[in-house]
């Protein structure tokens, strides 16, 4: 197997998962596309844990574990704020997001 189909799939997976971090406006899809980039990463570690096996032994695998559970967790976690939004405000629009809280005039 060549080491550059995987690398090059994997490039074009976090590229993807960039765009859409950046351009998406809806939670949920922001969400997947920080999926997106964690998969590629996680192909990135099998593959270089499958190339280079011989100076460090079998770690890749490992490492890809600890990423998928740090993806369950930021799923969990993500989800649940999300649906909070949701419930306060009934849209899930990233830039409609306060991110402070005005006093209230009295």
């Amino acid at each position: 197997m060549h080491a550059v189909i995987p690398y090059a799939t994997a490039a074009l997976l976090f590229g993807l998962g960039v765009y859409g971090v950046l351009r998406r406006r809806n939670a949920i899809l922001v969400l997947m596309a920080v999926e997106l980039m964690l998969n590629a990463v996680n192909l990135v570690l099998v593959t270089a844990d499958v190339t280079v096996t011989a100076a460090l032994g079998h770690r890749g695998g490992v490492f890809a574990l600890f990423v998928i559970v740090l993806a369950a967790a930021e799923v969990g976690v993500g989800l649940a704020i999300v649906l909070q939004f949701y419930r306060m405000r009934a849209a899930v629009q990233v830039d409609e997001v306060a991110l402070h809280h005005e006093p209230e005039a009295r």
